[in-house]
């Protein structure tokens, strides 16, 4: 029997990479330090409607929505005035909603439930991984129970990465000075299922408090802090209580979970080393203002999940496991902008920072354009793969595609299923008015004739879908080949 694919860390990425490999047939082993699972924290709190796709793919996806609280639109204020609202599309073409809050533990306990039901996985409490060493057949890993023997190694340990530090691999950025207290507090509150985003409130003067609804009446609060904050003092003096009574009244609550963090913004030099990748906090930290956070690291998780399948299938290129790195990396660079813009905005670091802000939320009360310069945090969206090795550039004539090679699939109804549950299990792809051309390849391709306005479908056109969902290409007028070369380079192979 092949050896499994280790991954290191039993959190949502790690748990998450081992069901969707479970998807092509490989073994894995889970290897957690923790002996037990703390279900405690709402932590990352968000998953994005794209991401749930994903973890329907291995059967959880709906629980999740079905169990969280959806929400459509976010609110924005400044002291007591509300500067604007946005709101999201009810579906956006998916089956599921914009966004969906839910804890993190819960989160947990779905996959981990799902992996118990899964012969290919294996989650193995209390071994933590100290170390690693490649050879040209695979990676012999080092825990604290013994050695594996793996053909891959995914090092999904979090923030203070042991996989990250047995490569000796760098983790370059920043720590921002000031820091937020997080309260999950139980009680009625009178809002709606709405983020609400508060700019120097009355009750924290000078600073920002987040407000986001968790199911069974629980609401997450992040209040931005001194840098000097102390917690343990704060309670002791009853000032976290006032904290939440000048937001919730007279009524009643309970304190679920509580802590303090002061945020970073780090990458690790490379995400992939050997046989060896790197996913979520492991390969990336950011702040959690627009929920980039857990659902980049699913997105690793898939992106990981699928190359390293066709890496031990034989029908990887010379440059497929590479490619992780070129899209992830990329990914997490324009992840650490965007929330790198927004934390100049919620802590500015300089007095020129500082009178921007000022500037801009000012405007804001009564300048329609200046709202659009207002930071709250920008929510996650999936990355577009357009310069990655593995995309077939376009330059077909005439008008581009509303949807460029690279980007993620738009969802659209396919009989009746929609389109994105077909993918997952190998490469599609898709033709309006005729039957596609097949790809010679060795690599599981499925073909499905479908016309629908969200691929802009025109004469001879051929959409093909990578196993994540990802176009590799658009072809007009393709034939075989044509598909075989765009498949073959989207696998790693030279164009």
């Amino acid at each position: 029997m092949a050896a499994p694919v280790v991954i290191a860390g039993g959190g949502p990425v790690g748990l998450a990479a081992a069901l969707l490999l479970a998807r092509w047939g490989v073994p894995t082993v889970v290897c957690e330090a923790a002996e037990k699972r703390n279900a405690v924290g709402s932590r990352s709190i968000c998953t994005q409607r794209d991401v749930l796709d994903i973890l329907h793919r291995v059967g959880c996806g709906e629980i999740l929505a079905a169990e969280g609280v959806t929400w459509t639109h976010g609110r924005t204020y400044y002291r007591h005035h509300e500067l604007f609202r946005i709101t999201f599309p009810a579906t956006g073409g998916t089956g599921f909603p914009p966004f969906v809050n839910i804890p993190q533990w819960r989160v947990e306990a779905v996959l981990e439930a799902a992996v118990a039901a899964e012969p290919l996985a294996e989650l193995r409490y209390g071994t933590a991984v100290r170390g690693l060493s490649q050879d040209a057949e695979g990676v012999t890993v080092h825990t604290g129970r013994g050695e594996l023997r793996a053909t891959h190694v995914i090092g999904a340990d979090g923030h203070h990465s042991t996989v990250r530090d047995a490569l000796g691999l760098g983790f370059e950025g920043e720590s921002f000075a000031d820091r937020f207290l997080i309260a999950d507090i139980r009680a009625e509150l009178p809002f709606g299922p709405q983020r609400r985003f508060h700019f120097d409130p009355e009750w924290n003067p000078g600073r920002q408090v987040l407000l986001h609804p968790q199911p069974d009446s629980v609401w997450r609060i992040d209040w931005q802090v001194p840098a000097g904050f102390d917690l343990t003092a704060a309670l002791a003096k009853g000032e976290v209580d006032a904290r939440v009574r000048r937001i919730a009244g007279d009524a009643p609550y309970e304190i679920v979970w509580l802590s303090a963090y002061r945020f970073a913004q780090r990458t690790a030099s490379s995400y992939v080393e050997g046989r060896v990748l790197l996913a979520g906090d492991a390969a990336h930290v950011m702040t959690p203002f627009g929920a980039r956070g857990l659902n980049s690291g699913i997105a690793d998780a898939e992106n990981a999940a699928w190359k390293i399948a066709m890496a031990r299938h034989g029908l990887a290129g010379p440059g497929l496991l590479d490619s992780y790195h070129a899209e992830r990396h990329a990914a997490a660079a324009e992840n650490l902008r965007v929330t790198g813009r927004t934390m100049r905005f919620l802590v500015p670091g300089t007095e020129a920072e500082k009178a921007h802000r000022h500037d801009v939320l000012e405007r804001a009360l009564s300048d329609p354009a200046a709202r659009a310069e207002v930071d709250s945090g920008k929510l996650y969206e999936p990355f577009p793969y357009l310069d990655s090795p593995l995309t077939t550039t376009w330059d077909g004539e005439g008008p581009a595609p509303g949807t460029m090679p690279g980007a993620l699939c738009p969802d659209a109804p396919s009989g009746q299923r929609r389109l994105r549950e077909r993918f997952g299990a190998g490469f599609t792809v898709i033709a309006a008015d005729r039957e596609p051309p097949a790809a010679d390849t060795g690599a599981p391709v499925s073909r499905l004739r479908l016309h629908t306005p969200a691929l802009d479908p025109r004469p001879g056109r051929v959409w093909l879908v990578r196993p994540d969902g990802h176009l590799a290409a658009i072809l007009d007028d393709a034939d075989t080949a044509a598909v075989t070369a765009a498949t073959r380079r989207a696998l790693g192979f030279p164009a």
